[in-house]
């Protein structure tokens, strides 16, 4: 859980003002539920990255529609470190 802590710490920083950070759940999706254009997702991608020190890639990027899907990758790149 402290992952899902960490990581809805960054996705809160990119809601619009419609979207309380309160509504990041396990299987919110980026785009649908929470709001969320594709340029802030590479910005959340960005900070994903500095935050967890891993390197995701193109197809991880496409991978990540939902909270849980990001989170999965995170452990991956986590483990293969």
């Amino acid at each position: 859980m402290e992952n899902f802590e960490q990581l809805k710490g960054i996705v809160s920083q990119y809601l619009p003002d419609d979207v309380d950070a309160s509504q990041i759940k396990m299987d919110s999706d980026f785009i649908q539920e929470l709001n969320i254009n594709s340029a802030n997702l590479v910005d959340i991608v960005l900070d994903v990255e500095d935050a967890f020190d891993i390197r995701l890639e193109n197809e991880d990027m496409d991978g990540m529609q939902t909270v849980t899907d990001a989170l999965r990758i995170i452990d991956i790149k986590i483990a293969e470190k």
